[in-house]
């Protein structure tokens, strides 16, 4: 059974999988300035992949708790910009969307910038 959030309101409860929230947290962070790609670690070699608009949700990881979300985001960025300043956008932009489209709060977003990218 996939992990779940549970929110709860007068009329009952809701319970949103883990995938409707790496989902939206992958395409909000791909769509904030100075994200190039999502990045996928592969657990054999340590290598990088970058990951197309179709599995962005390779690049998220998020841990469920009953009624909130953390979120790990994994990124790749272009070169010449601020990641301080992408990374800080990235954080605001995904807990922004995550917590107005799903309605589940979240606690932190954490981005770990995998590489660089020169084009």
């Amino acid at each position: 059974m996939a992990a779940e959030c549970k929110i709860k309101n007068e009329l009952g409860t809701i319970s949103v999988v883990e995938d409707v929230i790496t989902t939206v947290a992958g395409y909000a962070a791909i769509e904030c300035i100075g994200i190039v790609a999502m990045a996928s670690k592969r657990a054999t070699d340590g290598l990088v992949e970058l990951l197309g608009r179709e599995n962005l949700k390779r690049g998220v990881r998020a841990v469920l708790n009953e009624d909130s979300v953390s979120i790990n985001l994994y990124i790749i960025v272009e070169y010449g910009v601020s990641i301080a300043a992408v990374a800080k956008n990235v954080v605001e932009t995904v807990k922004y969307r995550v917590e107005n489209l799903v309605g589940v709060k979240v606690d932190q977003v954490n981005v770990t910038v995998e590489g660089i990218r020169v084009n």
